[in-house]
């Protein structure tokens, strides 16, 4: 597959325009209240009956925070009172009991998310309760096989708690940097050293943590290219297996908090490509390979490799490994896949907690997916993941004939072909190294859903 890229500043500003990340197919505003925890369990059920069910993967969100990060759309709350999260937690140990309950105890649980919010505001001790937990209820993998990670902050954590995170099993820690320029830090509130972010990163490598991934946010306040390019330089030296470089979405208008930030100090449209622009040269240059979307890997990374292979997945956390798995989602707002279903927990943490304590699962919505669902979503995670499209595998699954089932599609996809950004014939679509930052552009094309959410207003954030 196609794993060069090809940065065109013109090409970038012409095809600036919103649109769904893809994390899902159909997509989050699909969901509906129709779809609640009957829907949900009986789904789950389902999943039991193959010879061979699928493994597990868990999601856990864990909503707290310490300080407040003024560009932050995250679903969270800022509390010093410590006390909210172990009643939550206690919540979300009842979750995990009710869940269980619906999945065969010999079914794996080959990954495990830790997410927030900050995970890691909870206490050590709390972490290894949650651990402790799941394992009562579920068998979870403890060989290398296993993909056990968790989202730090690196203002929230000792270093001490490092080697404790590793004997509950983690091996994979996602570090939110997002810029080491002083003054950038801030203007966001988000203060943290350099020198803290490396003795993270190489204390988890000591304790056998084997992959890190680190984010980054370009488009901050008072960020420039230069600025940011001293950032990317520093975690280059760093080395991390992963990295995510996010683009700011200034929206004060839904997200109050960021109102608090002075609309002056934020890059002007050129500015951040020249940072964008720059950043992909850096990482290139270092040897990252370019994944999709904002995501990099070294070429010995699990993702790397995936891509190369064609296993590569798309889902609720980004890019990942394991196709096959059942997503189990706990906590508020979590969201979760198993079988052909996705489905969302109540978004507020008193009434996630209610409908818990009333022994009652917190799915409030989803969606059970069609035959069309289906094999759009195919096709769309094939162009997120692989860059390319082979007709005939497609036509072999789902017995159509592609070219004439998508004829329109394929049509509304014409201007990027003359633009250069794909390469199609009857046969096969390829993203050309120029349109592989475009991904959601092709993605777009293949979505029967989105003219109908543009009527209805539904906003999406901007794709690059």
């Amino acid at each position: 597959m196609e794993q060069r890229l090809q940065f065109d500043r013109d090409l970038l500003r012409r095809y600036d325009v919103s649109g769904p990340r893809y994390t899902s197919y159909p997509t989050a505003p699909q969901f509906h209240e129709g779809f609640g925890p009957e829907a949900y369990a009986a789904a789950a059920r389902a999943t039991n009956e193959p010879a061979r069910p699928s493994p597990l993967s868990v999601y856990v969100h864990i909503p707290f925070c310490r300080n407040t990060c003024l560009y932050c759309a995250c679903n969270k709350i800022v509390t010093a009172k410590y006390s909210r999260a172990q009643t939550y937690l206690e919540h979300v140990f009842q979750e995990i009991e009710m869940q269980a309950q619906l999945f065969d105890e010999g079914r794996t649980v080959e990954q495990l998310h830790l997410g927030g919010g900050t995970p890691n505001y909870l206490h050590p001790d709390d972490l290894a309760r949650l651990v402790n937990k799941l394992g009562e209820h579920f068998n979870l993998d403890l060989t290398e096989n296993r993909e056990f990670s968790i989202e730090i902050d690196p203002r929230s954590i000792e270093l001490e708690h490092i080697p404790q995170l590793a004997e509950m099993g983690f091996n994979r820690m996602s570090v939110g940097i997002q810029d080491l320029n002083e003054e950038v830090q801030q203007a966001v509130h988000r203060v943290q050293s350099p020198e803290l972010c490396r003795a993270i990163i190489e204390e988890g490598r000591r304790y056998g943590f084997r992959s890190t991934n680190v984010d980054l946010i370009y488009g901050l306040p008072k960020q420039t290219a230069d600025s940011f390019e001293r950032t990317v330089d520093e975690i280059i030296q760093l080395r991390p297996e992963r990295l995510a470089i996010y683009n700011y979405a200034h929206l004060p208008h839904l997200f109050k908090i960021q109102r608090q930030i002075n609309e002056a100090d934020l890059p002007g449209p050129e500015e951040k490509l020249s940072i964008f622009g720059r950043t992909i040269e850096k990482l290139t240059e270092a040897g990252y390979i370019f994944i999709g979307m904002d995501h990099f890997a070294l070429p010995d990374d699990e993702l790397a490799v995936a891509q190369k292979q064609g296993t590569l997945h798309r889902n609720f956390q980004g890019y990942s490994t394991r196709a096959d798995c059942d997503l189990i989602a706990l906590g508020s707002t979590a969201i979760g896949k198993v079988g052909n279903t996705y489905s969302q927990n109540l978004r507020e943490p008193e009434e996630y907690k209610e409908r818990i304590a009333n022994g009652e699962l917190a799915v409030f919505r989803g969606f059970e997916l069609s035959e069309e669902d289906k094999l759009r979503r195919e096709v769309i995670i094939e162009v997120m993941c692989h860059s390319q499209l082979d007709f005939a595998a497609i036509e072999e699954r789902y017995g159509i004939d592609f070219n004439s089932y998508f004829a329109e599609e394929l049509e509304r996809l014409e201007p990027l072909a003359e633009d250069g950004l794909i390469e199609k014939n009857d046969r096969f679509l390829q993203v050309l190294p120029r349109g592989r930052l475009m991904l959601r552009h092709v993605a777009m094309a293949f979505d029967a859903y989105l003219e109908r959410e543009a009527t209805e207003g539904k906003r999406y954030s901007r794709v690059l």
